[in-house]
């Protein structure tokens, strides 16, 4: 298991909502890679419900695209977009009962298409969402130089 370090932290005009550290009303999503997967462990506010005391499923799509991308940036070494997102949701997903789990996962790569399984897990490690996350992937050259994906090797700690 290794803890994927954000190498985008610190740099004037980062403020992503899903995994800025300092973006005062965002996810501050963190990451780990455990062998195929990209993982992650996350504590919801109440800030973040739907129905009262109830994940938004909005939220619930943003967390698993978001680790999608950082699957992508790890895993295929890139960077990419999202084209197609399909959510399915499966129980809810209680925001105070403690942390929740997502992980990752590269299923198939067709050109420069890329498909993503995410899976979400409640505090008791239940499938509660899962999403099939399609992404657009650049090469790695365009993606350092006009998106910003500062190379495979800056997302681990030295």
């Amino acid at each position: 298991m290794k803890k994927i370090r954000n190498p985008f932290a610190g740099i004037e005009g980062f403020d992503c909502f899903g995994c800025c550290p300092d973006n005062p009303i965002g996810l501050k999503m963190n990451f780990t890679e455990e062998a195929e997967y990209l993982t992650s462990e996350w504590q919801p506010s109440d800030h973040l419900q739907g129905y009262m005391n109830v994940l938004h499923g909005g939220i619930q799509a943003t967390l698993m695209d978001e680790i999608a991308s950082w699957t992508i940036y790890v895993k295929a070494k890139t960077g990419g977009v999202t084209s197609s997102l399909k959510v399915e949701y499966i129980k809810p997903v209680f925001v105070d009962r403690g942390t929740i789990f997502l992980n990752g996962k590269l299923l198939d790569r067709q050109g420069q298409t890329i498909t993503v399984q995410v899976e979400l897990f409640n505090h008791d490690k239940i499938l509660c969402s899962r999403a099939i996350v399609n992404y657009y992937i650049f090469p790695e050259e365009i993606a350092r130089q006009r998106y910003y994906y500062p190379g495979h090797e800056s997302f681990y700690f030295a």
